[in-house]
């Protein structure tokens, strides 16, 4: 049996080796031990067999392991290889995508790079993907399990992503990943050094076990192409930093052009301000002079950041990619030029912005003592009408012609205040007036009107057109100010004044109708409006000079008295018996002598022609006193 035994263990291993030859699969190391079976084999030669195919698999296994090994480091090579090749950065990050997918075999690879601006990472480059959603992905630091491997610079894998707890799922981040259909996720990070910039990720749509090595080779690769990004975003400097040095050149060579167009744009400058020219004439010839876009921007839209650097030292001063220089009286930044389209300035053509600011400052100093000039104009004409009703009417149109003002026009009376301006310090209550009084001198000017400040408040005399009523210009008056001042600004009108120079003593009056009104807009709980008699109710027609019962009755119940007399009912007659008898339906059906129903159907109506609020209190009131006046006006006639 000795004898024996190493002759059947040649015999067992025999055709092992035959099938390691030939490489076969491994399921074909089972066939010589069943053939061994069949042919009536005894227990220990199937022994001797079993014990040769347990050697012969381990050395297949270890064949495949160094093969496996060998074509991955093959594959690291060519795919370094590769990537050193590179320059462009959106190429290196498709390269490194595409071979991540070939070297792990999976159906998606996708890339991230972190955002140190937002704190997150996001979707930068995929390779087989196909929902849109999912491309566009932005990952927070630790959300997902490719904002935990960002965070924790680690390696994650899960075999079931929507399964697993390891990391913060959140709505969108799940929604993309369904989306796309995905399974199975290995990330690893992109490290230079200990820094994390973004995560390299092999992806399925079914389940799948990531094996160690899988993980290992997908970490090589992953430092592969960190460096890659590393060198791209380097060569990407260093083109940038050559063309820096070229742009240097050209200024350097262009230095000599640059000295004569500041003595060009000096000349023009002189001659803009000696012929009158504007702001805006100064920045057109300082953009051509410099080769940008210049704009003047007031103190309220400049770059207040640019402003708190330069202050009022006249240096222009770096704000992004543009250049600002402040326009500025004194201590006062009155707004800035900026320049646009030229990043780079040398020296000279610095010098020649902030003269243009210069100039730009003295121009607005000279517009704005105009502009106060013709406010005070403006401010002692309308003072003449309110305070000195016998002036000569030709004096008063010659003056207002000046100020391109028709006072043979109709006008309206207006009185402004900011809500709450009696309020506060009297520092605050001044600056509120003087705030008001601008603003509505400016709208005075716009509209060929005037205005004054006066009685703690504001006062204007403007314009009606054909269309226009009082309340209307009071609305949009106020909405106007309130817009330019931020603040909530009454507005209180008069009736309209026909011809102020042939009648001034008839603005003072209606100075004083459109004082009533502002009040009583304050004492109604009703800051911020415009508004004039005729808005007011009965407490307008106590306010108004005019005295309009028929305007009031007609607004307040006029649809009730047309009504009959188109249709010949009694509706007047029946409210009239109705808050005779208390608004009891059962009394007013007794006073006119109808049935109820009667009673309820003219109300119905009558709720139709006044709006359903006809009864409510304060409605109701100014129902009843429209109805007095209306029946006694009535019963006048008649007589």
């Amino acid at each position: 049996m000795s004898h024996d035994h190493p002759q059947s263990t040649e015999h067992a291993e025999a055709p092992y080796l035959e099938l390691l030859a030939r490489g076969a699969a491994a399921e074909a190391y089972d066939r010589p031990a069943l053939l061994a079976r069949a042919d009536g084999a005894g227990p220990e030669a199937l022994a001797a067999l079993e014990s040769a195919r347990r050697l012969a698999l381990r050395v297949r296994a270890d064949l495949e392991g160094r093969r496996r090994r060998e074509a991955e480091l093959s594959a690291l090579f060519e795919t370094a290889h590769d990537l050193a090749g590179l320059r462009d950065l959106d190429a290196v990050l498709r390269a490194i995508v595409q071979r991540a997918r070939s070297l792990l075999g999976t159906e998606v690879a996708y890339l991230s790079l972190n955002d140190p601006v937002a704190g997150d990472t996001y979707m930068r480059v995929t390779e087989g993907s196909v929902a849109a959603r999912f491309q566009q992905l932005r990952l927070g630091m630790g959300e997902g399990l490719g904002g935990l491997v960002a965070q924790t610079a680690r390696p994650y894998v899960t075999s079931s992503y929507f399964d697993d707890a390891r990391f913060q799922h959140t709505r969108a981040i799940d929604t993309g990943v369904r989306d796309e259909g995905l399974v199975a996720i290995l990330g690893v990070p992109l490290m230079l050094g200990s820094a994390v910039i973004g995560v390299l990720f092999a992806a399925d749509r079914h389940s799948r076990v990531f094996a160690r090595e899988e993980i290992a080779l997908l970490g090589s690769f992953a430092a592969h192409a960190a460096v890659a990004i590393d060198t791209a975003n380097l060569l990407a400097e260093t083109r940038s930093a050559l063309a820096e040095l070229e742009r240097a050149n050209e200024i350097i060579r262009d230095h000599s052009a640059v000295l004569e167009r500041a003595s060009e744009v000096h000349d023009r400058l002189t001659e803009l301000v000696l012929r009158g020219g504007g702001v805006h004439d100064v920045a057109d010839a300082v953009s051509e002079v410099l080769g940008g876009t210049v704009e003047f921007a007031d103190a309220d839209s400049a770059p207040f950041a640019a402003l708190d650097l330069t202050g009022t030292n006249g240096h222009a001063v770096r704000d992004g990619r543009d250049w600002v220089a402040a326009v500025a009286a004194g201590d006062e930044v009155l707004g800035a030029l900026v320049l646009r389209g030229r990043p780079a300035l040398d020296p000279v053509d610095r010098r020649t912005l902030e003269r243009a600011a210069m100039v730009t400052s003295l121009l607005l100093l000279a517009r704005r003592s105009a502009g106060e000039a013709e406010q005070r104009v403006r401010g002692e004409l309308l003072d003449d009408l309110l305070d000195t009703p016998g002036r000569d009417p030709r004096l008063l149109r010659e003056r207002a012609a000046r100020l391109r003002a028709d006072l043979d026009a109709p006008h309206v009376v207006l009185a402004a205040r900011i809500d709450g301006g009696e309020e506060g310090t009297t520092e605050r209550r001044t600056a509120d007036r003087q705030r008001v009084g601008s603003a509505a001198a400016h709208l005075a000017a716009t509209r060929h009107g005037l205005a004054a400040t006066r009685d703690g408040g504001t006062v204007l005399l403007l314009p009606l057109g054909p269309a226009d009523t009082p309340a209307e210009v009071a609305r949009q008056l106020a909405k106007q100010l309130g817009g330019a001042l931020h603040e909530k600004v009454s507005v209180g009108a008069s009736a309209p004044v026909e011809a102020p120079a042939a009648r001034p003593g008839a603005v003072a009056e209606a100075y004083g109708e459109a004082r009533r009104c502002l009040e009583a807009l304050r004492l109604l709980g009703r800051p911020g409006e415009g508004a004039a008699a005729q808005d007011l109710g009965f407490l307008g027609l106590l306010l108004a000079d005019t005295r309009d019962i028929d305007g009031f009755v007609d607004r307040t119940i006029g649809e009730v008295v047309a009504y009959d007399e188109r249709r010949g009912t009694d509706l007047v007659r029946t409210l009239d018996a109705y808050f005779a008898s208390g608004m009891s339906p059962a009394r007013t059906k007794d006073d006119l002598h109808v049935h109820v129903n009667t009673v309820a159907q003219r109300l119905e109506r009558i709720a139709k022609l006044l709006g359903p609020d006809w009864q409510c209190p304060a409605r109701a009131l100014e129902v009843q006193l429209a109805l007095r006046l209306h029946l006694m006006s009535s019963a006048v006639a008649r007589r």
